[in-house]
């Protein structure tokens, strides 16, 4: 269900899609060319499908190389303050499987700690994730089209600079009250 969301993503004037998988498919990350594109973007998204916790290979060997020390943190590596990274993703199972009391035992972005702590550590302000839950399902249920349109509304409002930030970084989730976080009007 994420190459929909990436066409999508695609298609948003400003928005810079990268499919890693497309473009290094022997994991041979171009290190340069990558944080070149961190250094021209103010906002970074991580869109995945929620593998074991975390993110696909792929995405884990871009971490690791790209957010090198001296570059994204350390005494001189301040390419990545102020910038905006969030997580959007999609999950098998449902929305109740990620509380304490659901097959999980934690919510969601308590499992997205790993992300979070990445954003701290380089500078970056961390936003709520924005998840399609039951993706496998999200065509059956009618749901695809929806959550396309929400993500489509997200990243024109961050294209925009119409999005409350401070308000989106302290949410559980963005997927359910998205419009709660868009500023109407001129941007913010």
């Amino acid at each position: 269900m994420n190459y929909p969301l990436f066409e999508t993503a695609q298609a948003v004037q400003g928005v810079t899609a990268v499919d890693l998988y497309a473009e290094y498919p022997d994991f041979d990350i171009d290190v340069d060319r990558e944080q070149a594109r961190l250094v021209a973007h103010d906002v970074i998204i991580f869109q995945h499908p929620l593998y074991w916790y975390s993110a696909p290979a792929i995405m884990k060997e871009w971490q690791d190389l790209v957010l090198e020390h001296g570059f994204a943190y350390g005494l001189h590596g301040h390419s990545l303050d102020g910038k905006t990274f969030l997580n959007a993703i999609s999950t098998g199972a449902k929305p109740n499987a990620y509380s304490t009391d659901g097959m999980n035992h934690l919510d969601l972005r308590s499992l997205l700690a790993p992300f979070e702590k990445t954003a701290d550590l380089c500078g970056m302000r961390y936003l709520a994730p924005f998840v399609m839950f039951g993706a496998g399902r999200a065509v059956q249920d009618n749901r695809l089209d929806v959550h396309r349109n929400a993500y489509d509304d997200l990243l024109k409002a961050l294209v925009a600079d119409r999005f409350d930030l401070q308000k989106a970084a302290k949410a559980a989730l963005l997927s359910d009250v998205l419009d709660d976080f868009i500023l109407k009007g001129e941007a913010g």
